[in-house]
């Protein structure tokens, strides 16, 4: 028998006022997968997301994690169980400098964020600077956050997140604000950084060539309700996709 699932959503919903913007949602992840979520501008998305991250409380419905329900909990405590997050718009302190922005993850990661005692701190810029080179940047560790290129960035962020030491990513719109080469690379490191570390990721993604590049199954939403799912080569021969997402285009 095969491994279950890490992440199993049953029935979820999510209403502001008489919109749906989560209707009935449900879908498995399983240990490893690279799995796209896409749909058309408010197809409930993101709202999805933020649900599963613990930042928006569901209406109904059940959000299991390691075949524990975590649906109801604070999002750092669904964080310290091993459900790490990049935002549209990079979440880091833009005063900080790299590496104190993946000390101060580090530090949250084990429960001491309240202690900035130097030694503390300090003995964690190993760590730090080890993650920062994971994702291109061990070249800059004292350059101030604010200063960075959109997509370096984003690539901090995504450092940061991996601080919390998740087993599932969740990416809301990664590829947000970057030019298409820079879409490939950063999804191309999501990809080795999946390999390497196990990781499981479920990320948004209005560009189709990054989709069909890096996920190995989609899920499609529309109006708040999951409408089709399965492998990239499925998704993109299916006529309800076609028309309500891809422009009728096979």
């Amino acid at each position: 028998m095969g491994e279950g699932p890490l992440l199993e959503v049953r029935g979820l919903r999510k209403a502001f006022g008489h919109v749906q913007a989560v209707a009935g949602v449900s879908f498995q992840l399983h240990p490893g997968e690279r799995c796209a979520l896409i749909g058309p501008n408010g197809a409930g998305k993101s709202t999805l997301m933020h649900v599963l991250a613990g930042d928006l409380r569901a209406d109904a419905g059940s959000v299991y994690f390691r075949g524990v329900p975590i649906d109801g909990l604070a999002p750092h405590r669904i964080a310290r169980r091993g459900l790490g997050r990049t935002f549209q718009v990079a979440a880091v302190f833009g005063s900080l400098t790299l590496a104190e922005n993946v000390q101060v993850a580090l530090l949250s990661q084990r429960h001491e964020s309240r202690s900035l005692r130097p030694g503390v701190v300090a003995c964690l810029r190993g760590p730090a600077l080890g993650l920062l080179a994971d994702v291109g940047l061990g070249d800059r560790p004292d350059a101030v956050a604010s200063r960075l290129p959109f997509g370096d960035l984003k690539r901090l962020e995504l450092a940061v997140a991996l601080a919390g030491e998740p087993v599932l990513l969740l990416l809301d719109e990664p590829t947000a604000g970057l030019a298409p080469r820079e879409r490939l690379d950063l999804m191309a490191l999501v990809g080795r950084l999946v390999g390497e570390r196990g990781l499981t990721v479920l990320f948004t993604e209005h560009d189709m060539d990054v989709v069909f590049a890096a996920a190995e199954r989609i899920l499609v939403m529309h109006e708040g309700a999951l409408v089709a799912e399965g492998p990239p080569a499925a998704v993109r021969a299916d006529p309800g996709v076609q028309a309500i997402y891809l422009g009728g285009q096979p």
